[in-house]
């Protein structure tokens, strides 16, 4: 009796457990081709900004391609961004992937980051 409620306890543990993984984006992927020339000092940085977008598996079925999902987080990162009226631009942009997987139910989640500037002359 005590080795079949061992058991039963393993399996519990084994179909409650999950695998997590991460990675950065670092190289250019983006639509967004701006090339912004910083060689004097004629801008100040204002902040970070950033924007999410997820997507959910079951048994493998659903969500979008790897690229509309990085795509939804960097147009979530532009609307977050207040550029509108302002001499503004965003560089640095990374995008970081991560994956949650449960037994029946993966989670991917992508993280879209940059450094907001504005031009002072």
């Amino acid at each position: 009796m005590k080795k079949l409620i061992l058991l039963c306890i393993v399996c519990l543990g084994i179909l409650c457990t999950s695998c997590g993984v991460s990675r950065s984006s670092t190289y250019n992927q983006n639509v967004a081709q701006t090339e912004v020339v910083l060689a004097k000092k004629n801008y100040k940085v204002i902040g970070t900004v950033k924007g999410e977008s997820t997507q959910n598996y079951w048994f493998g079925f659903g969500g979008l391609s790897k690229k509309s999902l990085g795509q939804a987080a960097m147009s979530d990162m532009y609307n977050n961004a207040d550029l509108t009226g302002k001499s503004r631009a965003i560089i640095n942009v990374n995008i970081t992937y991560k994956n949650a997987f449960y037994l029946i139910h993966s989670k991917n989640k992508a993280i879209a980051t940059g450094t907001v500037i504005e031009f002072t002359e």
